[in-house]
């Protein structure tokens, strides 16, 4: 059997570090850059179309937002706002997509909005890596809102934003260990405090306004504003690595499936320091009012670079350093789709299309999920796993009543004085 492979959804000009999917309007959103050497290589946030097209899903670039001398390393969306990790800023973006009709209709003597902007389709964007047509053009308008420094280390870097589940807040983190909460759009900062020795590799808010920190030192701490409600400790009910030091690469939120009130947390960890032999890294799910580890697995030896969650709490998404990508059910955290080294380069963020929102339901098809991943090989690529088919009750209790007659006729023929 062949190796598997998962297609290349789409290539940009430039190294991939986030993206995003804005499930009503079926964009896809990618950012990345050479930074700010003097490379020729651009830095710029992509708006893509998804559509399904003759059962395969496809990505047609709609527009492209230069971004200057900043890459885009890291970024968060909240409705038709983006608040994207440039250098040691957070440069929040706006933006819109109108399809023609719609534009005409409200009138072609209305200004456009100031920004830089690119019309484009299915059959005539440039750098497009799908074929397709659209039955009419999408236009999408981005606008620069305001920029903040969010961090002050010594090579300042902002490494995480997330949005509160409002939208009403963001949160930032870098190099410097300050968590810093802003009012959105605003920016205006409302809280700062000091929450790791060291860089904050990743932060997740909760539908109760706890906010979760992983960084540098090894640590995971529960914050309510800017006090500390508890310390997480992946090993208290898992395996005993005493003498390979963890730390926390990644967590994330996600809903309890068919518990619309309930919340699960998830976070990984990798080892601290490269070993030979390579040690495992761990998946962990913790029970979010408790804040206690329900269960903790290996899953794998090759480093995690970042972990995402499915819409209705199904599914974990991984990417490694290796390239490598694989899918989790999160409630056993056993491994369903592997596909090594789909990326030639470190993974640099995944994300799940939805299940229910917008138009997820369409761009899924006949799969059970569908997982996108980057590279800083400046590929994107998919990764779907189709749905487990499964018999009705109805069928299988009809095959069972049949094999009982036709074991019973059977036996009247071989046995005639059985019966």
């Amino acid at each position: 059997m062949g190796r598997r492979r998962a297609p290349e959804l789409y290539r940009a000009p430039f190294p991939l570090y986030a993206l995003q999917v804005d499930p009503g309007r079926g964009l896809l959103i990618v950012a990345g850059g050479g930074g700010a050497s003097h490379t020729g290589v651009k830095n710029g946030v992509h708006f893509l179309q998804l559509e399904r097209i003759g059962g395969h899903l496809s990505a047609s670039l709609l527009h492209a937002h230069d971004t200057g001398t900043r890459a885009t390393m890291n970024m968060a969306l909240a409705g038709s706002t983006l608040a994207a990790g440039q250098d040691a800023l957070c440069q929040l973006l706006s933006y819109q997509a109108q399809r023609e009709t719609e534009r005409k209709k409200a009138g072609s003597s209305e200004p456009a909005p100031p920004g830089p902007r690119q019309r484009g389709t299915a059959s005539s964007a440039e750098n497009s890596s799908a074929t397709g047509t659209h039955q009419e053009g999408v236009e999408v308008t981005v606008q620069n809102v305001r920029a903040v420094k969010t961090d002050f280390g010594r090579d300042a870097l902002q490494k995480a934003v997330c949005f509160n589940h409002d939208s009403t807040l963001l949160a930032t983190g870098g190099t410097d260990g300050h968590i810093r909460i802003w009012k959105v759009p605003s920016l205006e900062k409302v809280l700062e405090f000091k929450a790791h020795d060291g860089e904050i590799e990743d932060l997740t808010f909760g539908l109760d306004g706890k906010l979760v920190s992983v960084g540098w030192d090894l640590k995971a701490f529960v914050w309510q504003k800017d006090q500390l409600v508890a310390q997480l400790h992946w090993q208290e009910n898992g395996p005993t690595c005493s003498d390979t030091p963890y730390r926390y690469q990644a967590c994330r939120f996600g809903q309890v499936p068919d518990q619309p009130d309930g919340l699960r947390l998830f976070t990984v960890q990798i080892p601290h320091k490269r070993l030979r032999p390579p040690a495992p890294c761990y998946l962990t799910a913790w029970e979010a009012s408790t804040l206690l580890p329900v269960r903790t697995k290996p899953c794998g030896h090759e480093v995690i670079s970042c972990l995402s969650v499915s819409e209705s709490g199904t599914f974990l998404g991984l990417g490694m350093v290796t390239g490598s990508v694989a899918i989790y059910i999160a409630f056993s955290l056993q491994r369903l789709y592997y596909v090594r080294e789909a990326h030639g380069i470190v993974v640099t963020d995944v994300v799940f299309l939805p299940e229910t929102k917008g138009r997820g339901p369409e761009l899924l098809g006949s799969n059970e999920c569908t997982l996108l991943s980057v590279a800083v090989d400046s590929r994107c690529r998919l990764h779907e796993l189709p749905s487990r088919r499964s018999i009705p009750v109805w069928l299988l209790l009809l095959l069972c009543a049949g094999l009982v007659i036709l074991s019973i006729l059977l036996l009247q023929t071989m046995l005639p004085g059985f019966f």
